[in-house]
C-alpha cells in the first residue's frame, strides 16, 4: 500500500522540502493508525529513507512531527519508537473520546441537515452490509466514514478538530474492539439510536447515546483489555 504512493512524495522534483515532508508525515500516521506500524515498533530512519526514495531531511521533519503528536516517541539512547499507551492512560483517553463524541452528537442533533442524516443513513446501511459478510477490518473502516459523518453533521470546528485527533491517537487500540464476540452487531443497534434522536432533534439523547457507543464499560472493557497486546496487558 505504502509502495503505491511513493511517486506522489518523489515523482515531482519541484515540491518543496515542506510539502514533501508533509507528505512523509501523513503516510507515515496512516502507517500507525492502520496498524502497519506497531506500538512498540523502533523507527528506522534509514531504512524508511530508502524505502520512500526520499532524503533524510524530509523523513527526519516528518518524525519530529509525529513525535510532537504524541504518535512517536523519542527514547534517550534507543532512538524513536511508536508510542505505547499505558493501559491506565488509554482508559482515560477512551473516555474523553466519548465525551467528545457526545458533543459532536448533540451538536448534530441541533444543527444537521436532511442531506447530512441521509448521509448518515447510507453508510449505517453499508454497516449492515459489511455485518452479513463478517469482515472485521471493512467493518471498521465504514464505521470510521460514518463517525467522519457524524462530527461534519455537528457544524462545531474547535470539538471535531480535537475529537479526530484523540480518536486517531487511540486508533490502532480502537481497533481492537471491533474483534470483541458481538461488537459489530452491538454498533449496528447503537449507530441506529445515534441516528434516531439526531431525526427526533434531542440533543440530550443523542449525546447519551454516542458516549455510551464509545464507552468501554463492564464485560466489555473486560474483553477489550484481554485482547490487546501482551505489551499493554501485564496479565497475559
Amino acid at each position: 500500500m505504502v509502495n503505491e504512493n511513493v511517486e506522489d512524495v518523489t515523482g515531482d522534483q519541484d515540491l518543496v522540502k515542506g510539502t514533501r515532508s508533509d507528505q512523509l508525515r501523513e503516510m507515515l500516521e496512516e502507517m500507525i493508525v492502520s496498524g502497519h506500524l506497531q506500538p512498540g515498533t523502533r523507527i528506522d530512519e534509514s531504512a524508511l529513507v530508502k524505502q520512500f526514495r526520499v532524503s533524510r531531511t524530509p523523513m527526519r521533519e516528518a518524525i519530529k512531527a509525529l513525535v510532537a503528536t504524541g504518535l512517536l516517541e523519542v527514547r534517550p539512547r534507543q532512538g524513536v519508537w511508536v508510542t505505547i499507551i499505558s493501559l491506565p492512560k488509554l482508559m482515560e483517553m477512551f473516555e474523553i473520546m466519548a465525551m467528545l463524541e457526545g458533543q459532536c452528537a448533540k451538536y448534530a442533533a441541533r444543527r444537521a441537515t436532511s442531506e447530512e442524516i441521509g448521509q448518515l443513513l447510507a453508510i449505517h446501511k453499508r454497516l449492515e452490509d459489511e455485518l452479513v459478510n463478517q469482515d472485521a477490518d471493512r467493518f471498521y473502516a465504514v464505521n470510521a466514514e460514518f463517525h467522519d459523518a457524524l462530527y461534519h453533521a455537528s457544524h462545531t470546528e474547535f470539538v471535531v478538530e480535537q475529537t479526530r485527533l484523540l480518536r486517531r491517537r487511540v486508533s490502532m487500540y480502537r481497533k481492537h474492539v471491533t474483534y470483541l464476540p458481538g461488537r459489530m452487531a452491538a454498533t449496528i443497534q447503537e449507530h441506529g439510536e445515534i441516528i434516531a434522536a439526531i431525526q427526533a432533534k434531542d440533543p440530550k439523547a443523542a449525546a447519551a447515546a454516542a458516549s455510551d457507543h464509545v464507552n468501554l464499560l463492564g464485560d466489555d472493557m473486560v474483553d477489550f483489555i484481554a485482547r490487546l497486546p501482551r505489551f499493554l496487558n501485564p496479565n497475559q
